[in-house]
């Protein structure tokens, strides 16, 4: 029986950024992955985007790892949104907030890659992957986990395991914890384009006939495209060619940006929205796509799970220097508490978008534009929804305000 502190099922961006900002205090560290590591793939045109709130930003300072990806990190510097075919409008910049950038857009690749490098550096980490979990039990002072290490059964031992392997988190299921689960029967298409006048370091949110539309600033003049549109109509899409994929793409976002010259290859995720209905139990922490998984709409997914891990190592090693078990509900159950608000907050803003853009209701359709135009008049509402967008309301944990752990 291997012994550790902590044991990180999921070596993801969101388990490999845990396990780096529990690096350096005195924890031993077991992380388990089941997809085989890849080798390092050369930067091309494809890369998937990924959007970074500035909390985000900050966390991945805290971490130091902020300065490897800052070269492949696009700012955000406005935000405009619309809704195709009516007038309303929502308009946000960095300088009502005072900050140098909104976000960022950074390619996935890059992300993986710092984590990964990160990750081979922590002297006091076994990574087991690739790595399946085939039997967890539990006593009142420790947990155990049985992998399937390369063929080989192999038994570790902590004070408390982390589940940060996906929406479908086989620990979830293990230990019986319940889950929301709404089908969107829609589908993101995501991929790259180049269109003809340069990007300005804004992003498009466009909610049209067909779904949400985002167009996100990367470098390179290239923009990251995420489109929703429903899932019957996904087959016929893939299938275009490039020009007509870049013509229906153009008609429903329109010339902005001009024309819409280049555009990379395609991927397509079926979207569903995933709540479980709690975050902890006795020894076990749930962590980023295991507890929610949203629709990307707003580009909260990745940023929400990074705030988990913020505020999952501030508890933990708060509690170590108090001497307390890191793996006990009461000590967990602070993590479970303070997550709850943002988790909530979060979810219901990105499913009420998804849901209210698109009915197809026309009395609905001018009530948006409405709204929208009303609320680009109002600052401090503008102000709200910039901050929970960017990780920087409620009670905020100490990566993302920027201090050390």
């Amino acid at each position: 029986m291997l012994q550790y502190d902590v044991i990180i099922t999921g070596g993801g961006m969101v388990g490999a950024s845990l396990a780096c900002a529990l690096s350096g205090k005195g924890l031993r560290i077991a992380l388990v992955e089941a997809v085989e590591l890849q080798t390092r793939a050369a930067p091309g045109y494809d890369d998937r985007a990924i959007a970074l709130a500035f909390g985000t930003r900050r966390i991945f300072e805290g971490l130091q790892l902020w300065d490897a990806l800052a070269p492949e990190a696009a700012p955000i510097h406005h935000i405009h949104v619309s809704d195709r075919g009516r007038f309303g409008m929502v308009h946000m910049d960095r300088a009502e907030e005072g900050l140098p950038a909104l976000g960022y857009v950074v390619p996935a690749r890059v992300i993986g890659d710092v984590l990964s490098a990160a990750v081979s550096r922590i002297d006091e980490l076994d990574s087991f992957c690739p790595a399946t979990v085939t039997r967890v039990s539990k006593t009142d002072a420790a947990i155990s986990v049985d992998i399937d290490h390369n063929g080989e059964a192999i038994s570790l031992s902590a004070a408390l395991l982390v589940a940060a392997d996906g929406a479908d988190s086989p620990l979830r299921e293990q230990f019986g914890i319940e889950h929301i689960e709404r089908d969107y029967r829609q589908t993101a298409i995501v991929t790259n384009i180049t269109p003809q006048l340069a990007h300005n370091n804004t992003a498009y949110e466009r909610f049209t006939d067909s779904g949400p539309m985002a167009l996100l600033p990367m470098t390179g003049q290239r923009c990251g495209v995420v489109w929703t549109v429903d899932s019957s109509r996904v087959e016929g899409i893939m299938a275009l060619d490039d020009a007509g994929f870049l013509a229906a793409l153009q008609q429903r976002f329109g010339y902005r940006l001009g024309r819409l010259d280049r555009v990379g290859r395609r991927q397509a995720w079926p979207l569903r929205l995933v709540q479980a209905r709690e975050s902890v139990r006795e020894r076990l922490a749930l962590i980023g796509n295991a507890i929610h998984t949203l629709h990307p709409v707003a580009g909260q997914g990745f940023n929400l799970g990074a705030r988990d891990v913020a505020v999952l190592a501030e508890v933990l090693v708060d509690a170590l220097q108090a001497g307390e078990d890191p793996g006990s509900l009461a000590v967990l159950n602070r993590y479970g508490d303070w997550r709850k608000r943002d988790h909530r907050n979060v979810a219901v803003f990105t499913d009420g978008l998804a849901r209210l853009f698109t009915l197809p209701l026309p009395a609905l359709g001018m009530a948006r534009s409405v709204g929208m135009t009303a609320f680009d008049l109002l600052p401090p509402a503008k102000r709200l929804l910039t901050r929970l967008t960017m990780g920087r309301s409620g009670r905020t944990p100490r990566l993302v305000r920027g201090l050390p752990l």
